[in-house]
């Protein structure tokens, strides 16, 4: 019997809250709340979620803030909701590593289809294979600090990298040997919701070989498959 998805609400007004956990759990989930990010953080110390409902107009520290902190450690499934119906909130929003995001006022059966979909989505995809997110990984002879997103090499020279490109070689980094097609890549790293075109993978990589790779037109740590996506082929190491 599969178990009940656990969905964590956090929004500072309580009648959304009340609303969105009753409405779930009347659809058999179980539900934990929260009204602020410090009170998110306490309940993630004593339960793991299957997936966060997080709202971006915060006092303190705000959504956004917090979805990009989370994203540093944790690959947590995250819908945003906001009252902002700027395009922009809502790109910065998927580029922060949210999978969804959600304009209030908004309908609860609407929220509840797209956290269907988030789930089943995550759940279609392969298993992280590097064990859990560290501080420091080392491929090849390059590191990166995850904290601070920056990509060092051997002769300690910084390479700059792109949202994008992070996040593109930190879900390669989670699933080193394994052939990722480019529908999981959009999904590991931008989420459906993007309005991106699968080739859109191909660009993002080319440019991130042309970072890390000693010979782009022969690439040695990221390899094409033809037909079937990518792979990360070289051996990473967590300190």
């Amino acid at each position: 019997m599969e178990p009940t998805p656990h969905i964590a609400i956090v929004d500072d007004h309580a009648d959304i809250r009340e609303l969105v956990a009753r409405y779930l759990g009347e659809h058999g989930y179980r539900v934990s709340t929260a009204d602020s990010a410090a009170s998110l953080r306490r309940l993630l110390q004593r339960s793991a979620p299957d997936l966060l409902v997080l709202d971006i107009m915060m006092p303190h520290e705000d959504g956004l803030s917090v979805c990009r902190d989370l994203r540093s450690t944790t690959n947590l499934p995250i819908i945003l909701l906001t009252a902002v119906v700027e395009e922009t909130d809502r790109i910065v929003g998927l580029e922060m590593g949210a999978d969804d995001y959600l304009t209030k006022p908004f309908n609860p059966r609407e929220l509840l289809a797209r956290i269907k979909a988030v789930l089943r989505r995550v759940n279609s995809l392969p298993p992280r294979q590097a064990g859990p997110r560290s501080k420091t990984i080392k491929f090849g002879h390059w590191t990166l600090d995850v904290g601070r997103r920056e990509l060092m090499s051997a002769d300690g020279v910084a390479v700059p990298l792109s949202t994008a490109e992070f996040r593109l070689l930190s879900v390669l980094i989670d699933h080193p040997g394994i052939v990722l097609t480019r529908d999981q890549l959009l999904d590991l790293t931008v989420g459906r919701t993007a309005e991106v075109y699968d080739r859109s993978i191909d660009n993002q990589v080319s440019r991130l070989r042309r970072k890390i790779e000693s010979d782009p037109r022969n690439p040695a740590l990221i390899k094409t498959h033809w037909g079937g996506g990518y792979s990360f082929a070289v051996e990473v190491t967590l300190s």
